[in-house]
């Protein structure tokens, strides 16, 4: 069963209203042996209660686009609305659903509520036409044991169908080559499914280009010129629920460096960038595990938070009490905490990075300028880090989360900081708890 409903307000108030029950054609993928979420991940986390004994019947955190556009500038000014669902067995008698979203302490706090009777006449039991064949790229077991995992494409023409499956195989073997995915690849099953657009790719706002894709992806979310996303969570739905999916990833049909992922929503990569493996890994990586970004000298639209909590993502921290460090265990004795590295050499050297990269962009260069850019910064990146006395370590590197100050990381490098090509430990640990809610 899908809810959707309406999520509407500013940077601080929200207001939350039903749009309509709907049941999906396909049957429940999920594992029933770990239908509460206990893994702690989510700005939102949402239960269904059975409406007699109050007994949590299932929960998911979660993040949404709208838990990120309230942090932006636009949201102190602005009122929006924007699409979501959730999604959950189909109850067999009367359910509530309860929204809860953390506060400044990070604890859950009840938002909205609904009740949902499964026999009520309005919920949509139609069976619409899929909007294209459904794909079998990797098989390892019945759904409710495994993760199910949906590739998506958007801004792929009919004439393209051909040009998408092979990108989406080609994208199941980026991930499944990398650890800790790579070692737990008979866990998953991967599905295909692209709804044909009238036009290819999608699109661009900032340079004038306009797609009425399938899906609706588009670059220049919240106005950053790399981050895609989609605000069309209906059309999301209606093609998706063709498939049994817990995570998806949408491929966009461009060349233009840019993706975006938000955690138990679905995350995106433009398929035909040099660095799309790259961003599909790290994109899957906010997605599938909740794990923030490292990254901090790059520009984002997020304004930085005047107080400084604990951090619900498992990848960073505020290091407010250093003994009670969240992956101390992983921590090697003699490794201080906080930990020493270069990093005022760093940014020196990514600050003069990201000054050519807004150049660029500005004077609307070939795209392989761009990529050339990210080798280069690649390459010395990785000659600085095999400088560093504790690379390779667990500790609490100072720099993450978008802020220079204040939040720790906790290896030197991890493709959640730089486009490297492998996970630190933690993000590695934290991806193997999700793969394990799953499957076991």
């Amino acid at each position: 069963m899908r809810l959707d409903f309406y999520h509407t307000g500013t940077a601080t108030e929200e207001v939350f209203s039903l749009d309509r029950a709907v049941v999906e054609p396909l049957p429940w993928p999920g594992n029933p042996r770990h239908a509460v979420d206990d893994s702690n991940l989510g700005k939102y986390l949402f239960e269904v209660k059975d409406k007699q004994t109050a007994r949590v019947l299932y929960s998911r955190g979660f993040a949404s686009v709208y838990g990120e556009w309230e942090t932006t500038d636009e949201a102190k000014t602005l009122r929006r609305t924007f699409q979501e669902s959730l999604r959950f067995p189909a109850p067999d008698a009367p359910v509530q659903v309860v929204l809860k979203k953390r506060d400044k302490q990070n604890r859950f706090q009840e938002v909205w509520t609904t009740s949902l009777d499964p026999s009520d006449i309005f919920i949509d039991r139609s069976t619409p036409k899929a909007p294209a064949p459904l794909i079998e790229i990797q098989k390892n077991g019945d759904p409710s044991t495994k993760v199910d995992f949906l590739i998506i494409g958007d801004g792929y023409t009919a004439a393209e169908a051909a040009k998408f499956e092979k990108d989406a195989r080609r994208m199941t073997e980026v991930l499944f080559s990398t650890s800790p995915f790579k070692e737990r690849r008979r866990d998953f099953n991967v599905w295909a499914l692209c709804p044909p657009a009238a036009e290819s790719g999608v699109s661009r706002p900032s340079t004038g280009v306009h797609r009425d894709s399938p899906l609706g992806a588009t670059y220049d979310a919240f106005g950053s010129e790399r981050y895609v996303l989609t605000f069309d969570n209906h059309a999301l739905r209606r093609a998706a629920e063709f498939a049994p999916y817990e995570f998806v990833e949408i491929l966009v049909n461009n060349r233009t460096y840019g993706g975006g992922g938000i955690h138990n929503l679905y995350s995106t990569v433009a398929v035909d960038n040099a660095w799309a493996d790259y961003v599909f890994v790290h994109e899957f990586g906010h997605h599938f595990a909740g794990l923030a970004d490292e990254y901090y000298t790059s520009s984002v639209s997020y304004a930085p938070s005047a107080e400084r909590t604990e951090p619900w993502e498992p990848n960073v921290t505020a290091l407010l009490d250093p003994s009670a460090l969240k992956w101390k265990d992983l921590v090697a004795a003699g490794t201080p905490v906080p930990t020493p590295w270069g990093k005022e050499a760093f940014e020196a050297y990514s600050n003069g990075i990201q000054q050519r990269r807004r150049q660029i962009r500005a004077e609307r260069k070939p795209e392989e300028v761009m990529e050339a850019l990210f080798r280069e910064e690649l390459q010395h990146e990785q000659a600085m880090f095999k400088q560093e006395k504790y690379a390779g370590r667990v500790g609490a590197f100072e720099g993450a989360n978008y802020e220079a100050r204040g939040f720790y990381r906790p290896e030197v490098d991890c493709i959640m900081f730089t486009r490297t090509n492998h996970f630190c430990a933690v993000c590695r640990r934290a991806i193997e708890r999700v793969i394990d809610m799953y499957t076991r």
